[in-house]
C-alpha cells in the first residue's frame, strides 16, 4: 500500500498532487486511521497479493451534503497499482462497495467525487457500475485539470436495476477479484 501511495503517476490519477513530498509510513498509517474511522476500507488483491486500496466511507465534503440535506451519501475512492490499470479491476470494486452501501448500509446515494477531467477511466468505471455525472466542478486556473466531476448512483437508481432482474443485475453487479479487509496498520 505504502508503494502505490507514493507512486507520482498513481497520485496524479487519485488527484493527490498536494502532496509534493512522499508519505512517510507512520503519515499513512495516520491517513488510514483517520478514513477508517468512518469508511469500510478493502484491501483489493490479485492472486493473494495486493494491488489497491478500496474505501465506502460516510460523504464528507460539504458541498454535496448541502445538496443532499437528509440523505444517507456515502462516497467511493479507491487506487490501483498501475500494472493492473485497463482490466476492469476498478469497475469491479466499485460493484462491490454500492452492494454493500446500499444492501448493507442502506444508503440513499452513493458518490465518486472530484474525478478529473485527465482521468477518463476512473469516470468510465464509475459509468459502467451504473453512476452518472451530477455535478462538473471548474478546476482552479493553471491546474492540471480543467474540470472536475462529481459522479452519482442513487438508491432509486440501483433498485430498480435490481428489480429488472437478472440481465440488469448483471450489469451493476459483476463477480469481483478477491477483496480483503484492510489489516489496522
Amino acid at each position: 500500500m505504502h508503494k502505490w501511495w507514493n507512486d507520482p503517476e498513481i497520485g496524479y490519477y487519485s488527484d493527490a498532487l498536494d502532496n509534493p513530498d512522499y508519505y512517510t509510513l507512520d503519515q499513512l498509517k495516520d491517513i488510514l486511521r483517520s478514513i477508517s474511522a468512518k469508511a469500510f476500507c478493502f484491501v483489493i488483491e490479485h492472486d493473494g497479493s495486493p494491488i489497491g486500496d478500496c474505501w465506502l466511507q460516510q460523504m464528507n465534503l460539504e458541498r454535496v451534503l448541502e445538496q443532499n440535506q437528509g440523505r444517507d451519501c456515502r462516497r467511493i475512492d479507491l487506487e490501483i497499482e498501475k500494472e493492473f490499470w485497463g482490466r476492469g479491476i476498478g469497475t469491479e470494486a466499485i460493484h462491490l462497495l454500492v452492494e454493500l452501501g446500499f444492501r448493507r448500509e442502506k444508503a440513499d446515494a452513493i458518490f465518486g467525487v472530484e474525478i478529473t477531467d485527465y482521468n477518463p477511466r476512473s469516470l468510465k468505471a464509475f459509468q459502467k457500475a451504473g453512476f452518472e455525472i451530477c455535478e462538473t466542478i471548474a478546476r482552479p486556473e493553471g491546474g492540471e485539470s480543467g474540470v472536475s466531476y462529481d459522479v452519482v448512483l442513487m438508491r432509486e437508481g440501483f433498485d430498480r436495476a435490481e428489480g429488472a432482474g437478472p440481465a440488469a443485475l448483471a450489469r451493476l453487479r459483476m463477480a469481483l477479484p478477491p477483496v480483503s479487509p484492510a489489516r489496522k496498520p
